[in-house]
Parts: structure tokens; C-alpha cells; sequence
């Protein structure tokens, strides 16, 4: 990480003597913080750029002297004002602005010859969004996000049934290509009304999902639950079940009268959320599956 600070500051010029004129890094950063939020506080300003506030005061008295802000007290605390910036701290502003613009252009003529444009900010965005997320509060994070399925989101579903069933179950695999069936008959009959595949995403990975299909029996009244799975890294954060209890209030929504699921009865922890969710156990019959010897289930749900 400290090499690759080191190469991104040369690249992109920060340590050139007069690329902000007369102000330093953090200068710059507290100017732009005051023009895009017109009346922050220091307060605000401090916690936004991560700042000592002893260096903002510093920083703010400088401004002051050389008339670039302005402060208006606040009506409700008196310890705190309200900063903006003056005249001529939007033209200071505004130079530092196409400064910083025309060097932004320079690296990218000089350093992207080869058009990697599209790689470049997509790796960029990346390293955001990563180091965003760990700079926010555990507390305040959502331990996880429910989305629609997406292109390359099915080939994971299929690979990942295949391979943890293998691992945790023994399962060979005929239980994959059944799973590889199952999805492809789904995106074969799709009806975006009644029908849906939830992905859950957890810290930008992938680690869950199940579908909600038409019963082929009788598609207008009946759904049926398919293919819930949760990675076990991720196990432990309500996600199975959220997972179905989407499909239930979809369907719900959709009209239909009943849900019904098929599974196994050595599946315990994809039992339990059935169970506390409603389903009630319908029918149970052994049978060879998957190179096992296991009691298949049926259960329902009442809508």
C-alpha cells in the first residue's frame, strides 16, 4: 500500500513545488471542502477530511488572514460557526480547480497511451469503494445487500450448489447438472412479474441466493422455492433467512396462494428457516440422489 502511495503521488504530480500555487495539499483539500459545502463548520470539515483540529485551526486562521473565508455564527451553539468562502476564495478556489484538472489530463496523456481508460477507473473505483467501506463504523454497515440476478450471477449459483454440496454433503455431480437444469429452465420461462432470483452480496462478494418460479403444476396459483444457498463464511447473519422471506412476500404480492419446496432431510440449517418461516411438511419418501441413498421432503407454505 505505501509503494503504490508512492508511485500514485509521483504519477500524478502531487509532489510538483507549484501544482496548488501558493497552498499546501491540505490547504487545497480544506478549500474544496468549504465550496462544496457552503456553511460547514469546522466540525463538519475536521471529521470529513479526517483532520487534526488543532492543524484545521491553523489552516482556518491562515484563510482569515488572507480574506479567503468568512464566519457567521450559529444561532443554536455559539462555539460552533458557519464557513464560506469570499470572493476571492472562489477565485483561489477556481485556480487550484483547473490546475488540478490540467495536471488530471497531463497524467492521463502521458501514462495512458495504451487506452486502458475503462481498466483504469474501474481499478480506481475499486480501491474507493473497498477502503470506503472500512472506514465506516461496524455498527453502521449493513452486514449485507439483496439484489436482483445479474449476467455471470447464474453460472455462480450452479458452481457454487456443486461445490459445496460435494464438500459439506458428498454430493457427486448429477446434483450440479440438476442445479444447471433447474437454472436454465428458469431463465428459459422467465416472467419478470412472477417470478425472481435474489443475490446477496456481502463486502462486494457474492454469498447467497434463491429463486421463486411457477409451480409447473399450477403456475398461476403455486410458486415454488428453489436453489437457497449461503456460503459459510457468511453464515450467521440472518441472510438465509431474509432469503425466504423475500420469496414469501413477493409472492404474496404476485397473487399466488401457496409456495412449495422440495428438499433433504439431512439439510437441517435450510430446514429450520422453513420451519420458523411457516412451511409445513407435507410428504418425505426415500430415494437415490446425487450418489446417496436420502429422504427427499415437501413442504408448503399457506399464503
Amino acid at each position: 500500500m505505501r509503494r503504490f502511495n508512492r508511485f500514485y503521488a509521483r504519477a500524478i504530480g502531487t509532489l510538483h513545488a507549484h501544482l496548488l500555487g501558493a497552498f499546501t495539499l491540505a490547504e487545497a483539500r480544506v478549500l474544496y471542502e468549504i465550496f462544496r459545502n457552503q456553511a460547514a463548520t469546522a466540525t463538519q470539515i475536521a471529521g470529513n477530511l479526517s483532520l487534526d483540529a488543532g492543524y484545521l485551526s491553523r489552516i482556518l486562521a491562515s484563510f482569515a488572514k488572507r480574506r479567503l473565508i468568512t464566519r457567521q455564527a450559529s444561532l443554536k451553539d455559539a462555539r460552533e460557526s458557519f464557513i464560506s468562502l469570499t470572493s476571492r476564495g472562489k477565485k483561489e478556489f477556481g485556480l487550484i480547480d483547473e490546475k488540478a484538472a490540467a495536471q488530471g489530463n497531463r497524467t492521463a496523456q502521458t501514462n495512458c497511451r495504451c487506452r486502458p481508460t475503462k481498466r483504469t477507473v474501474s481499478a480506481m473505483s475499486t480501491i474507493e469503494r473497498v477502503l470506503s467501506v472500512a472506514q465506516i463504523k461496524p455498527e453502521s454497515t449493513p452486514p449485507f445487500v439483496l439484489r436482483p440476478h445479474r449476467p455471470g450471477d447464474l453460472g455462480w449459483v450452479v458452481q457454487r450448489h456443486g461445490t459445496l454440496y460435494a464438500q459439506e454433503y458428498g454430493w457427486d455431480e448429477r446434483f450440479e447438472a440438476l442445479v444447471a437444469r433447474m437454472v436454465a429452465d428458469f431463465v428459459d420461462h422467465f416472467d419478470t412479474r412472477r417470478e425472481r432470483c435474489w443475490i446477496a452480496e456481502r463486502k462486494d462478494e457474492t454469498v447467497g441466493c434463491v429463486f421463486l418460479a411457477n409451480h409447473p403444476d399450477s403456475p398461476e396459483t403455486m410458486a415454488k422455492l428453489r436453489l437457497l444457498l449461503v456460503e459459510p463464511s457468511a453464515r450467521g447473519f440472518g441472510i438465509g433467512k431474509r432469503l425466504v422471506r423475500e420469496c414469501t412476500l413477493f409472492a404474496r404480492a404476485a397473487g399466488y396462494r401457496k409456495i412449495d419446496l422440495w428438499t433433504k432431510r439431512v439439510l437441517d440449517a435450510a430446514r429450520h428457516l422453513y420451519q420458523e418461516e411457516g412451511y409445513k411438511l407435507i410428504r418425505q419418501e426415500t430415494q437415490q440422489s446425487s450418489g446417496k441413498s436420502l429422504v427427499g421432503e415437501t413442504w408448503e407454505l399457506a399464503l
